[in-house]
């Protein structure tokens, strides 16, 4: 909460925070495409096996269609379409007899796709089940290379908060931009499969400290009363991103050409992202004043503000002394525990969750109970199930916004001395308010 005084000083929201908002528009509009890629890179077009009669041009007889060629190289799958995973040892030419029955289909002798897979290459030219052939007996392989891209993100949530409290957030973006730059790059040269996957968790991983650094900056420079918007225009670039993808997937058919535009542009992002400055905030919490200074003053300086002359580093000191010493204790996880305040409000979370969970499970049982019966009236009464449906949802929401407390505009408590000291703050207020009540009364 101190440092937004120290941030109302260096003009508070300016053109800085806007500047600052569409630098970090550009990667939230690249990374749902790393995020969502496999859904086209990875997607699986039509194949059948490879036969010496269809695909070995010496051997096709002139005069041979080529659905009789199809019928005597590949049997017919569930659908009746020719079998995407199994073809005949031999070609079946009894098969082309017009009177042939069922029988003559089953009791052919069929064996693997030995010699490979030949893929439809219509709506895409190329994608990774097709250079790796991750159908039939391989098709469990194609979900592995996303699990291991996602289990990057997880891995890297956890690893960065630690690096960017250490070393700084600047750093940690401009480096996880480059490192999600050279490995998505590197994945169009991956000779395996498992080179691929090991690349695409590299990927993730440095997605994870871009996300994690870029928002946290963010928060850290932008005034509490415009958090809530700037992390909206945020999240519409990032749905942007996510509709932009189909298009751009339209435009580029091959893997390797749509794996290189969803990577290309963070080697352009790492560059910008230099102009950025430093949290400030950080800066002072790691015994850094003089640099902090100078990035308030530049950060003042772009916003128009004169009066950051003004600003000084025992000013500086003065204003975040508490957080500064708050941040040199030694923290665990036990604190939440240990510490009077926090414990009182992770026991009380952790009771009202276990409570709204119980809630939750209940009344879904219930909406379980009676969907099918408000289906079933859709026969007499058409209209019944949507008016149902939208009713129970406009309630939820009169319901939250009617009886839910607001929160817009509260400072939010950065160090155990700021909950400690709302505390006492709200104790005085009802000591005064009940003084008050009691004067009132006599």
């Amino acid at each position: 909460m101190a440092f937004s005084k120290l941030l109302e000083q260096a003009g508070g929201m300016g053109l800085f925070q806007t500047l600052q908002v569409l630098t970090f528009i550009l990667p939230c509009l690249v990374i749902p495409s790393q995020m969502l890629l496999e859904n086209f890179s990875a997607a699986v077009p039509g194949h059948r096996c490879w036969t010496h009669m269809l695909d070995n041009g010496s051997a096709v007889p002139a005069n041979m269609t080529l659905k009789a060629l199809l019928t005597i190289s590949i049997p017919p799958g569930p659908n009746w379409e020719p079998h995407q995973c199994r073809r005949f040892r031999q070609p079946q030419w009894q098969l082309l007899d017009p009177n042939a029955t069922a029988t003559s289909w089953s009791e052919a002798d069929t064996e693997p796709c030995v010699d490979g897979w030949v893929y439809d290459r219509s709506v895409f030219t190329s994608t990774i089940v097709a250079k790796w052939d991750l159908v039939c007996s391989s098709q469990g392989l194609k979900p592995l290379s996303q699990s291991i891209f996602m289990s990057g993100i997880l891995v890297g949530s956890f690893i960065w908060g630690l690096v960017s409290y250490r070393f700084g957030r600047k750093p940690m973006l401009s480096w996880c931009c480059l490192q999600l730059a050279v490995a998505g790059t590197s994945t169009i040269f991956a000779p395996t499969l498992v080179i691929y996957c090991g690349l695409r968790f590299v990927a993730a991983f440095g997605m994870a400290g871009i996300l994690l650094s870029s928002l946290t900056l963010m928060v850290e420079w932008t005034m509490t009363s415009r958090r809530a918007a700037t992390m909206t225009v945020v999240g519409c670039a990032f749905s942007a991103g996510q509709a932009a993808l189909g298009g751009l997937a339209f435009a580029l058919r091959d893997w390797r050409t749509l794996q290189l535009a969803a990577s290309v542009p963070f080697f352009a992002i790492s560059l910008i992202s230099w102009w950025l400055p430093e949290s400030a905030r950080w800066l002072i919490i790691k015994g850094k004043p003089d640099q902090a200074l100078q990035e308030l003053r530049k950060v003042a300086r772009i916003n128009g503000h004169k009066e950051a002359k003004n600003l000084t580093i025992e000013v500086l000191m003065s204003s975040m002394e508490e957080e500064a010493a708050a941040a040199k204790e030694p923290r665990s996880v036990l604190d939440l525990f240990c510490v009077p305040v926090l414990r009182w409000r992770s026991c009380a979370m952790l009771v009202v969750k276990m409570t709204a969970d119980g809630i939750l499970h209940s009344v879904g049982r219930l909406g379980a109970m009676m969907g099918p019966l408000i289906l079933m009236s859709r026969q007499a009464l058409p209209l019944l199930p949507p008016l149902l449906y939208g009713i129970i949802s406009i309630a939820s929401s009169l319901v939250v916004l009617f009886f839910l407390p607001e929160t817009q505009g509260l400072p939010l408590p950065d160090t155990i001395q700021d909950l400690e000291s709302q505390k006492s703050t709200a104790a005085q207020g009802n000591r005064q308010e009940a003084v008050t009540v009691e004067s009132t009364s006599l």
